[in-house]
C-alpha cells in the first residue's frame, strides 16, 4: 500500500473520529445549552425552539406555553454506524416565500462540526397554521471522501405527561403495511415498536401512507414526507413509559459525499393538532393536492350497493350466479361482481372453458345478463401478478420484476411473481387487458385486488434499463393511473377498486382509483376505523366500501359500515338451500345464505342506506377522537342534517352530539329503530341513552 493511500485512509479514520465524538444517538442538548437559543420557528400554536448546537425543542404555545419535547437532534445523519448530531451554529437566512403551497417565512440555519455542514430549512405557511415543512442539505467540507448510511428529519422523543389520568397515555396512526394486517390505529404500550417502513416488510406486503401520528387527550404530533412519489422512508415509532413516544422520518440508503458535494433530504413536516390523527392526515391530503396530486370527483356509480358473487367463492357454477341476480336486483343492489375463479391463471387471464365455454363471447353474454336484471357488472382482477409456466412468462420472460440477485419476487397468496410496474412493455399490456374487460367483456367497473398491489420492490431486471432500481417503487402509482385513466376514458362512471387485503393503503395511488374500501376487514373495529382514514386521506365524501358485510361482527353489522358513512355490500348466497363448497374448511357451507330472516335484516339496512346515503355527506372526523372519546363516535353532516354513530358493547349514560348550530334546535332520532330522543338545543348538547353495540341518530333542525 502506497504513502498517500496510507494517509487517505488515516484521514478517513480521523474525520469518522472527529464526527462521532460530538455525537451520540440518544444524546440530548444540556440545560445549559437551553439558553442558547438562536432561532425560534412558530407555525399556529405550534413553536420550534432551537439552539446553537441546532437542536430543537417542540413547544405548545398558549396563554402558559407548554413543553411538548425536551431538546434533541431531531435531524441528523448516520456515518460509520454511528449518529452524528451535533453541529455548531453559523447563521441563519430569513426569506419570505409565496409558492403553490401558498404564502409564508422560510429560515435556513446552518452549523458545522469542522467536516460537515449541515443547512436545515424551515418553511411556515398561512393555509397551514400548526405545520412546518423541513429539509436539511449535508455538504462535505472536508478533504476526504465521506459515507453517509442513513438521515433522519422530525425524530422527536414525546415525554408522557404526568398530569394526564388516562391509562393509555398515547395512540398512534401507524401506516406500514405488515402481513399480520394490524389494526392501523393502536393504544401505545410499554415496549412498543413499529419501524413503518414503505418498502417490502414481507414478500409481498410493502407500501403505505409516509405519516405517522402520535396523541394524546391534549395534543397530536405527526410527521411525514411531501415527495410527490413513493419512497423507500421508514417512519420509526417505540414508546416506553420511562421515556415516551419516539417518532422520526428514516430513510436509509449508502452515499458517498465527495469533498465539496452536498445531498439533501427529502422534503419533511411535523404537525401539531388536537384531537386525533384525522386532521393531520387530512392537512397531509390538502398540502399533496397543492404539491400536484390531483383527486377526480367521484362518480355517481361509486356509492351504488354492491352484491359479490365469492359467497359461492372459486368453485362457483354459473348457474348459481344467474339464480341469484333476480334476487339481488329485488332487494335493491346495484352492482354485481363476478370475483375469482373465471380464469386460467393469473397473468394470462384466460377464461375457463367450463365455465365459459364460448370464450370472449360466453362472458359478454353473462354481463348482458347481469344487465338484463338491472344491475352493473364489476369484475375481480389481480394485476401485476403473473403465475409460473403461463404463457405470458414463457413468451415474455423480460416482464418479471427481478431481484438484485436475480431471483423473482413471490406473490404468496396465488404463488404468483410480480410483473415490473416501471417497464413500459407491462404497462401497455396491462392497459390492453383493460380494454378487453370494460369493451368485449362488457364490465363497468373493476374490483382490484392483492397485498401486492400496494407496493413493489427494487428490480433489478436488467431486461428493463431501469436508472435506478428504485423506479419500480416510485413508478407503481403510474401503473395505476394507466389502468385508472384507460377505464375512465372507455367508460367515465366506471368504477375503478382497489382493495390491498388489510394492508395500510399507499397514499400517491389512491389519486387513481374512485373506491376505496375496509379491505378483508378483520372485525367491525377495523371496518371503522380504515373509514374513518380513508375519509382523511380520499375527501370527507369518498365512496368508502366497508366489504362484504358478512367480514363484519357477527356476519351482520351493517351499523359499523352506514354510521361511518360507507358504502353496504354482501356476498349471501340464495336460495338458502343451495350447497356452497367451502374452501377453506374442506366442507359445505350455508352461513352466508340469505335465509328469510337474513332477507329481512338485508333489506331493513339496505333501504336506510339508500334513503339516507350518507357516503355523500361530509364526514366530520375533527368532531370525535376515536382513541379517547367514550363511547365511540363518529359524525357526518350533509346538508343540515347531523349524523351520528356511537359503538360500544354496552352503554348507559350521557351522549354528546357535537357539532350542532348554538342557535339551533335539534329533532333528535335514531333512525334504525324509529326512537324519538325528543328535541334539543344546539351547541353543547347531550341526550341520555343505553345501547348495545350501536346507536345511530339523525339530527334534524326545526324552527319554533
Amino acid at each position: 500500500m502506497d504513502i498517500n493511500t496510507i494517509l487517505k485512509h488515516f484521514s478517513m479514520l480521523v474525520l469518522w473520529a472527529i464526527l462521532i465524538s460530538c455525537s451520540s444517538s440518544t444524546k440530548l442538548a444540556t440545560n445549559s445549552e437551553t439558553d442558547k437559543l438562536v432561532a425560534s420557528i412558530e407555525s399556529g400554536n405550534l413553536l420550534i425552539q432551537i439552539n446553537s448546537e441546532l437542536a430543537t425543542k417542540l413547544v405548545k404555545m398558549s396563554n402558559s406555553n407548554t413543553d411538548l419535547t425536551p431538546f434533541g437532534y431531531s435531524e441528523k445523519v448516520k456515518i460509520a454506524d454511528q449518529w452524528v448530531t451535533s453541529f455548531n451554529y453559523l447563521d441563519l437566512n430569513e426569506m419570505t416565500i409565496d409558492n403553490e403551497m401558498g404564502k409564508g417565512s422560510q429560515t435556513t440555519l446552518r452549523g458545522s462540526n469542522g467536516e460537515l455542514e449541515k443547512a436545515v430549512t424551515f418553511q411556515t405557511y398561512e393555509k397551514y397554521p400548526g405545520v412546518v415543512v423541513t429539509q436539511c442539505e449535508y455538504k462535505n467540507s472536508s478533504s476526504a471522501d465521506i459515507n453517509i448510511q442513513a438521515w433522519k428529519n422530525n425524530s422527536y422523543m414525546i415525554p408522557v405527561d404526568p398530569k394526564q389520568t388516562d391509562s393509555i397515555p398515547f395512540f398512534a396512526y401507524q401506516s406500514g403495511a405488515y402481513e399480520s394486517r394490524a389494526d392501523w390505529i393502536l393504544p401505545l404500550k410499554d415496549g412498543f415498536k413499529q419501524v413503518n417502513y414503505m418498502g417490502m416488510n414481507a414478500t409481498d406486503y410493502g407500501g403505505g401512507t409516509p405519516v405517522i401520528d402520535v396523541w394524546n387527550p391534549d395534543f397530536g404530533i405527526a410527521v411525514g414526507h411531501l415527495e410527490l412519489a413513493p419512497k423507500l422512508t421508514a417512519f420509526p415509532t417505540s414508546f416506553s413509559t420511562e421515556s415516551g413516544a419516539k417518532i422520526a422520518v428514516k430513510y436509509q440508503h449508502d452515499f458517498v459525499l465527495k469533498p465539496g458535494e452536498s445531498s439533501a433530504t427529502f422534503t419533511t413536516f411535523i404537525a401539531l393538532h388536537e384531537g386525533d390523527y384525522f386532521t393531520a392526515l387530512e392537512t397531509y391530503r390538502q398540502m399533496m393536492i397543492d404539491r400536484g396530486i390531483k383527486f377526480d370527483a367521484f362518480p355517481e356509480t361509486t356509492y351504488d350497493p354492491i352484491w359479490c358473487a365469492w359467497g359461492y367463492e372459486r368453485n362457483f357454477k354459473i348457474d348459481q350466479i344467474y339464480n341469484t341476480l333476480p334476487k339481488v336486483a329485488e332487494m335493491g343492489y346495484k352492482w354485481a361482481v363476478l370475483d375469482d375463479g373465471y380464469h386460467n391463471a393469473e397473468g394470462d387471464w384466460e377464461l375457463l372453458k367450463d365455465k365459459f365455454p364460448e370464450g370472449d363471447a360466453g362472458m359478454k353474454a353473462f354481463t348482458d345478463e347481469i344487465r338484463k336484471n338491472g344491475l352493473r357488472p364489476k369484475l375481480w382482477w389481480a394485476p401485476l401478478a403473473v403465475d409460473p409456466s403461463t404463457a405470458l412468462i414463457t413468451e415474455h420472460p423480460e416482464f418479471v420484476l427481478m431481484n438484485e440477485d436475480g431471483s423473482t419476487q413471490d406473490i404468496s397468496w396465488w404463488d404468483s411473481y410480480y410483473l415490473c410496474p416501471a417497464y413500459p412493455p407491462v404497462r401497455e399490456y396491462t392497459k390492453d387487458l383493460v380494454t378487453k374487460i370494460l369493451t368485449t367483456w362488457g364490465y363497468d367497473g373493476l374490483k382490484i385486488d392483492g397485498q401486492h398491489l400496494n407496493g413493489a420492490p427494487p428490480c433489478y431486471n436488467p431486461a428493463h434499463h431501469h436508472e435506478r432500481p428504485e423506479e419500480s417503487v416510485e413508478q407503481m402509482p403510474n401503473f395505476f393511473q394507466d389502468i385508472y385513466n384507460t377505464a375512465r376514458s372507455l367508460k367515465p362512471d366506471a368504477v375503478v377498486e382497489i382493495c390491498p387485503c388489510g394492508a395500510s393503503y399507499a397514499f400517491h395511488s389512491m389519486p387513481y382509483f374512485n373506491q376505496p374500501v375496509s379491505s378483508d376487514p378483520l372485525n367491525s373495529w377495523q371496518i371503522r376505523l380504515k373509514g374513518k382514514t380513508l375519509k382523511a386521506l380520499m375527501g370527507r365524501n369518498a365512496p368508502y366500501y366497508g366489504d362484504h358485510v358478512e367480514l363484519s361482527d357477527n356476519m351482520s353489522d351493517f351499523a359499523s359500515t352506514v354510521g361511518v358513512g360507507g358504502v353496504v355490500g354482501t356476498k349471501f348466497t340464495w336460495p338458502p338451500e343451495e350447497p356452497v363448497y367451502d374452501r377453506k374448511n374442506q366442507a359445505q357451507k350455508s352461513d352466508i345464505a340469505l335465509t328469510p330472516e337474513r332477507e329481512a335484516e338485508w333489506v331493513k339496512w339496505l333501504t336506510i342506506y339508500n334513503e339516507k346515503m350518507l357516503p355523500k355527506g361530509d364526514y366530520r372526523g375533527e368532531l370525535y377522537d376515536i382513541g379517547y372519546d367514550y363511547p365511540e363516535a363518529h359524525a357526518i353532516q350533509k346538508d343540515e342534517r347531523m349524523y351520528y354513530a356511537f359503538y360500544n358493547p354496552a352503554f348507559d349514560g350521557k351522549l354528546q352530539l357535537r357539532g350542532l348550530k348554538t342557535d339551533q334546535k335539534y329533532q333528535v332520532t335514531d333512525y334504525v329503530k324509529n326512537i324519538d330522543f325528543g328535541i334539543i338545543s344546539g351547541g353543547a348538547a347531550e341526550i341520555s341513552a343505553n345501547f348495545d353495540h350501536s346507536l345511530l341518530l339523525e339530527a334534524i333542525p326545526v324552527n319554533d
